[in-house]
């Protein structure tokens, strides 16, 4: 069975060239009904599902996840994300060992953990995220760990916590081009993510461990406003870049401005192994902790 992912715009085209070239098989096995029904039980989120990935049903069915802690509701309104806005509820405290439990029963040998924003919390959120690494430590000790963390409101200073508690990667997105965060992250900055790439990259280094990054693409962005990002993100010591287009997960999202087609993703992997980074994963259905376990056995190898 596959899947239509539906797009509009003004004259159609955009509906027209996704419905044609965008199509995901949909699997529903004994997998992913393991991992659905263990979310359930122990009421954990998973950004899987919160921000509609076109990959959830691939990665239920490989019997991986990444979770979303600190609550389903975002601080932040990003104008591409389907992930709920609002007042976000206190955190709970119980969360870092049901996550824990969670990787227990699914026997994950890799676990991706992300979170909402959190602007109303002081560290933005970082304490949980260390609690929850070292909960998963504890209980899974062979487990390896990715966080994709937001920026935490560029108070890093207890960033070094998060790498002695045993994480494998270091993930923050970008997301788009400098240019185009006004249009579509008014609440974030440009200039704090690459801030905090830069001093995870400076603690990746002692700890040999990758910084990691990922950008959409076709939300309006130039060739030479990717160029440009791709250096920043370089410069600042990513090794790992993830580019994939942009898919609206409803009709009350912005539609695509452009399609990328197979020779534009060859142009820009291309591009970003010029530019140098250690691994470059760049197509139409590529998401941040998309085949994550796998990048980073590459890598390490």
């Amino acid at each position: 069975m596959r899947q239509s992912l539906n797009f509009q715009d003004g004259n159609g085209m955009a509906d027209r060239t996704l419905n044609s070239f965008y199509r995901k098989k949909i699997s529903c096995g004994n997998a992913y009904g393991a991992v659905d029904s263990t979310l359930k039980d122990l009421n954990l989120s998973t950004v899987c599902r919160e921000a509609r990935c076109p990959n959830r049903s691939e990665c239920f069915t490989d019997g991986t996840a990444t979770f979303l802690i600190m609550g389903p509701r975002c601080t932040r309104d990003c104008r591409y994300c389907s992930v709920e806005k609002g007042a976000p509820l206190p955190l709970d405290k119980s969360e870092p060992e049901r996550v824990a439990e969670a990787v227990r029963r699914l026997k994950l040998g890799y676990v991706v953990i992300t979170s909402t924003t959190r602007d109303d919390l002081e560290d933005g959120g970082l304490n949980h995220f260390v609690r929850t690494v070292k909960a998963v430590k504890t209980a899974n000790p062979g487990s390896g760990i990715e966080v994709l963390t937001p920026d935490f409101k560029g108070n890093t200073g207890r960033l070094k916590a998060l790498f002695d508690a045993g994480i494998s990667v270091f993930n923050h997105n970008i997301e788009v081009v400098k240019e185009l965060f006004p249009v579509y992250r008014p609440q974030g900055s440009y200039q704090t993510s690459i801030e905090l790439l830069k001093e995870a990259s400076e603690l990746g280094r002692r700890y040999g461990v990758p910084v990691k990054s990922g950008l959409m693409v076709g939300l309006g962005e130039s060739f030479e406003q990717i160029k440009a990002t791709f250096r920043d993100l370089k410069e600042s010591g990513v090794e790992i870049i993830t580019v994939g287009q942009y898919l609206r997960p409803t009709r009350f999202h912005p539609a695509p401005v452009k399609v990328y087609n197979q020779k534009d993703y060859l142009t820009l992997k291309k591009l970003a192994e010029k530019i140098g980074f250690k691994k470059a994963v760049i197509g139409p259905f590529v998401r941040s902790s998309y085949r994550a376990h796998e990048i980073r056995r590459e890598v390490q190898d």
